[in-house]
């Protein structure tokens, strides 16, 4: 695995429908895919590199995908981002990786995609970790949410975006504690930014998916931030309303990043799941 700038470059996938994606891929043992955020300069690693290393440790094979559009995947500009297209791109993904049994990890768009994973593909889907998953409010609920409304605020002005507009949009719209918003972290997201495309966030479109939630065959862990600024609350009543083998976890002193927040307890939590959930 080498490293372009801060972050590590592991394999590359070329799925069926043309496009490139780029994923980590440590350990052996069981599968647990991790599936990170959207927003400016997102990248699977840089989500997720307190958390998977621990699970590689303790015998898991973990697979960290960049969603298309994010990290060193391709970013096409004449595509749609729909749930659809983010589910098509990691489910192939997987199937490059060999992979046809797993639990997946999503926190916002990336439990909004792995929860559209496990509707779509359920022989596939053992088990879902979801940390304050998208699709579960209306847009206008989304707009109303303080730390939503500053990502719009900063790359809805046209302004560069500079290492301390990203530092204080990670420190004040999206952690309870602003310390977690190091210089390193945010140097990982202005590498990505260099090269995303605003074609990606621009064209986002996420599905309501609460009445499906029922659907779920395999059981769930959800974990939320009680000092969320991102996700409206609706979305914890959404879960516990329609998902019928939940475990639910609110957290306290915590935004919109559980994993990284409370990385130690988010790692116990996840590994009592794969054993015993």
């Amino acid at each position: 695995m080498g490293m372009i700038g801060l972050l590590p470059e592991g394999n590359y996938a070329d799925c069926a429908n043309g496009h490139r994606m780029h994923y980590l891929d440590e350990g052996q043992g069981d599968v647990v895919v991790f599936l990170h955020g959207s927003g400016p300069g997102a990248s699977g690693h840089s989500n997720f590199k307190g958390n998977y290393p621990a699970l590689v440790k303790a015998g898991y094979r973990c697979i960290v995908p960049d969603h298309v559009g994010y990290g060193f995947s391709d970013k096409p500009d004449d595509v749609e981002h729909t749930l659809d297209f983010f589910v098509e791109c990691i489910k192939q993904t997987l199937d490059v990786a060999g992979v046809s049994r797993c639990t997946v990890v999503g926190n916002s768009l990336g439990g909004a995609v792995a929860i559209g994973l496990a509707l779509d593909y359920p022989e596939l889907v053992e088990k879902l970790v979801l940390m304050a998953p998208g699709g579960l409010s209306e847009l206008p609920e989304y707009q109303q949410m303080p730390g939503m409304q500053k990502v719009f605020k900063v790359f809805g002005s046209g302004e560069p975006v500079t290492h301390e507009v990203m530092k204080d949009l990670f420190a004040t719209g999206l952690m309870y504690d602003p310390r977690h918003a190091t210089d390193e972290l945010v140097e990982e997201r202005m590498q990505i930014m260099q090269i995303m495309n605003g074609h990606c966030m621009a064209s986002m479109r996420i599905p309501v998916l609460t009445d499906r939630l029922s659907e779920l065959q395999c059981p769930v862990l959800g974990l939320w931030g009680i000092n969320e600024q991102m996700m409206p609350e609706n979305g914890i009543k959404a879960m516990y309303d329609n998902i019928s083998q939940l475990r639910l976890v609110l957290v306290s002193e915590c935004g919109h990043w559980v994993m990284v927040e409370h990385e130690d307890m988010f790692n116990r939590y996840c590994l009592d799941f794969l054993q015993h959930g």
